[in-house]
This record gives structure tokens, sequence and C-alpha cells, in this order.
């Protein structure tokens, strides 16, 4: 350890005996109290989230390596639990960590969209949807049913598929809106691929909703495709 690591480590307090990590630790939460979070990397901030899981252990390297994995803070933490638990050293303990600081970013921007109309806060409405969904590894088929002053009525998945595909069922989609006394609905699904670019399917799916929910005085503002590559509005493109 060089001397100025060891000068900071006796104005913390640490004694020579203490394993050079806790320094680390302390230094790390330390710029972070002070500095806030753009003052620390992904794989730190990763670091200050593992401390809690993992007392005993330098957990830098780890969190390094679930960056390299993943790609970055939020494809870790969003990553099924399974593919987190093939990295060796992530046991059960720290995968709750990271789901519970995912759960709680999906209820903050879930909060932030539920405030107001939908349409007048739609980056919250996009960016709850790309915090809930964008990095899940199979395809999820959302809705958000909306009253006639377009207000979140309710937020349901209605269907989880495959890698690739979701089977959406557009009798269901609507059925479920009038239990609910609906009357708008913006479709929401996720491309695990990354490239949220509408396939031909996506299209015609859109439009048999559409077709089936007009006659009944409901209405499809939009559809959604979240990727890890960002958003498509289908009525931002067009197609709607």
């Amino acid at each position: 350890m060089s001397d100025q690591n060891d000068s900071a480590d006796e104005v913390l307090g640490l004694s020579e005996a203490t394993p050079h990590y806790h320094g680390h630790r302390e230094r790390l939460r330390g710029r972070f109290r002070e500095a806030g979070a753009d003052a620390v990397s992904d794989y730190e901030l990763l670091e200050l989230v593992l401390f809690r899981a993992i007392p005993q252990r330098d957990v830098k390297p780890l969190a390094k390596e679930l960056i390299a994995k993943f790609g970055s803070f939020g494809e870790v933490v969003a990553a099924p639990r399974a593919r987190l638990k093939e990295v060796k050293g992530i046991g059960e303990a720290v995968v709750d960590e990271l789901k519970i600081v995912h759960a709680a970013a999906t209820r903050m921007t879930r909060g932030q969209a539920q405030k107001r109309t939908v349409l007048s806060s739609w980056s919250s409405v996009i960016d709850y949807c790309r915090t809930a969904m964008a990095y899940e590894d199979k395809e999820q088929f959302r809705l958000l049913f909306l009253d006639k002053r377009n207000q979140l009525i309710a937020d349901e998945v209605q269907q989880v598929g495959t890698v690739d595909h979701t089977p959406v069922y557009p009798r269901e989609v609507v059925k479920r809106a009038l239990e609910l006394s609906a009357t708008a609905l913006i479709l929401v699904h996720n491309h695990p691929s990354g490239d949220p670019t509408p396939s031909r399917a996506d299209i015609q799916m859109t439009q048999a909703i559409i077709d089936v929910a007009r006659p009944l005085g409901i209405s499809v503002h939009d559809h959604i495709i979240v990727g890890k590559e960002g958003h498509a509005s289908f009525k931002g493109l067009k197609l709607i």
C-alpha cells in the first residue's frame, strides 16, 4: 500500500492490521457522500451496493467482473437472477441486494409516471418502461390502462414470452380494458436483442388490437418498444 493510502487510513483511524479493503471502502463512501453519484463510476457504484452483502471481502474485482459481463450498472441490477448467480462469488444475498436496487428504481420511476396525466409526462413514462423492461432477457408485453382524463388506472404485464416472441391476444387485451373501465391504452414491450426497431409482426399485432378496440370506444395512444439501445414509439414513427 502506498504512503498516501497509509496516511489516509491513519486519518480514518484504521490500524495496520485492518484489511486493505476497509480503507478503500471508507474512501469510496466518503467520495460518494461528499461529491455525489457523479463522482463514482459504474463499477464503484456497484461496489457500494456489494459492501452490504459481502462485508469481509474486497469486492472491487467482483464489481468489475459484473460490469464486464453485463455492460453497465443498470444491466447488472436488472439481470435475471439465474444469470447473476453464474458469476463466481454471487450468492442469494448479493442477488437480493441487486434486486432491491432495481425494484427501488422501478418503483420511483413508476411513481413519477403516475403523478400526472400520462400524456403530459411522457418522458417519465418512457423512463419507467425502460427501467422496468429494457434489460429483461425475455419479451414482456405490458399494458398501461388510462381513464378518460388520460390518468393511469393500472399497469399490468399481460404476457411473458421467449427471447424474441410474446404471444398477444387482442381480444384479451380489450377484455381487460373493459373490466377496468379504461378508455385508452398504451402498449409496451421489450426487445431483449437491444434494438427497439418494430418488426412486421409488432406492426400487425398493434393494428389488430386497434381494430378490436376502436368499435368499443377504446383508443390506442401508442405502442412503445424498449431495449438497451433506446426506445421506439409507433406514434412517433407514424405507424399508428
